[in-house]
């Protein structure tokens, strides 16, 4: 717990600091790998690219080779990558190259080397002498994989070596572990550990023989990853900011994005500026577009929000879709009676208007659907183009919205009330 603690003061040391490199550098070597792991990935790659090479080579000893790995991924020179890595011991070399050959955002990228693998017929007292051998090298206890004729058979929990005779074999005691193939990719790696909640997934390659374990504290920290990413996703933040970038760098990642934004809020303008009679005739239903938009902006998100989770999780498809849209637009227009008539009734009341609360009331019931045929839809026709179905879509969901909603509200009020 002691350790946590330092490690948390040294991060919150380094992400506050002003010279970010002269305080990593005053926190003692065999801490600075955890740190450089602990912070976000665009603050690491800044401070790692700044250091000496011998100072990368000095830090990486006290990591494991998957660690090592994740840390010289950020190293933007492969020239100075590939020398930091000839300098390392024959073995973290080895296995840092071999790591290296992966797709950081698959399974074998992710994946760590901290395993034995031991056959079915294998002594409890064997176990313990290879496990010995691996702690002595590695300084760590490794994960305990059953194989028979080379190919994954189980595992053997490490509490089972104190409940059973020394000599007798491991292949009793076997229980299933969930794998995964080498490069299947991260929302893979998330859904079998849902559906299997263990320690471990095992990595398998082509062949079905092991090549990697990935542990669990591995997988919550690419949920972690994942939640952090679809909320900058959809806020239309680039995932580069840090929240403790300077004023101009966070102006360079958002003014586009704001642009964008002015771009659909004229749209919106431009459809209020064609019944600017209506609005001058009835100056009223200027009280009620906020009400209006806001309320369709609202479903909307609530509706992408249940989509992208679908599609992330793949329950939705092409070819359900349809259905989905449907059932969204459906839910849609109920909420929309509910609330138009609780509307209507308060414009009617208060203003001494039913007619006005009649065009409140038919409007937000079309905006709802609208709301939920454009939160389903956008999402769906994103992710069919190969699109992330999270990036961006809100600004679509919410420019349909007030567009199409002042449009029908504004209509309307022409009709009837003008």
């Amino acid at each position: 717990m002691f350790k946590k603690e330092v490690h948390k003061n040294h991060i919150h040391e380094v992400m506050v600091a002003t010279d970010k490199i002269t305080v990593f550098r005053s926190i003692p070597v065999n801490e600075q790998g955890f740190v450089l792991l602990n912070i976000s990935r665009i603050l690491r790659k800044r401070i790692i690219n700044k250091l000496k090479s011998v100072e990368i080579i000095n830090l990486l000893h006290y990591l494991d080779p998957d660690d090592s790995t994740d840390l010289l991924q950020n190293i933007e020179s492969a020239h100075r990558r590939q020398n930091i890595i000839d300098k390392l011991s024959k073995d973290m070399k080895e296995k840092v190259e071999y790591l290296l050959k992966f797709d950081p955002a698959s399974a074998a990228g992710i994946m760590s080397l901290d395993y034995i693998d031991v056959d079915c017929e294998t002594t409890f007292s064997d176990v313990s002498k290879i496990i010995k051998k691996h702690e002595m090298r590695t300084g760590k206890l490794p994960a305990i994989l059953v194989v028979h004729e080379g190919l994954l058979h189980g595992e053997l929990l490490m509490h089972d070596l104190g409940l059973y005779s020394k000599d007798e074999e491991v292949n009793k005691h076997i229980r299933k572990v969930p794998y995964i193939r080498y490069n299947q990719g991260e929302n893979d790696i998330i859904n079998l550990f849902k559906k299997n909640p263990h320690s471990k997934i095992v990595v398998l390659d082509e062949d079905r023989s092991i090549i990697g374990v990935i542990y669990s504290d591995d997988i919550l920290k690419l949920i972690q990853k994942q939640a952090s990413n679809a909320l900058y996703d959809f806020a239309g933040v680039s995932r580069d900011e840090d929240v403790f970038d300077s004023a101009l760098t966070k102006v360079k990642y958002r003014y586009k994005w704001l642009i964008l934004n002015l771009g659909t809020a004229f749209l919106a303008a431009s459809v209020i500026g064609l019944f600017a009679d209506t609005l001058s005739a009835v100056i009223l239903l200027a009280a009620y577009m906020p009400i209006v938009a806001g309320m369709g902006g609202n479903a909307g998100t609530q509706t992408m929000a249940v989509t992208v989770r679908g599609l992330t999780l793949k329950e939705i498809e092409l070819k359900t879709s349809k259905r989905v849209i449907l059932n969204e637009m459906i839910a849609g227009c109920i909420n929309g009676v509910i609330t138009g008539l609780l509307v209507a009734v308060i414009a009617t009341f208060v203003n001494k208007s039913p007619m006005l609360g009649l065009v409140v009331g038919v409007a937000m019931v079309f905006n709802l659907v609208i709301a939920g045929l454009f939160g389903a839809l956008v999402p769906v026709f994103m992710k069919q183009m190969g699109k992330d179905p999270a990036t961006s879509a809100t600004i679509f969901i919410t420019t349909a919205t007030d567009v199409l909603g002042f449009l029908v509200f504004l209509g309307l009020a022409t009709i009837v009330l003008v």
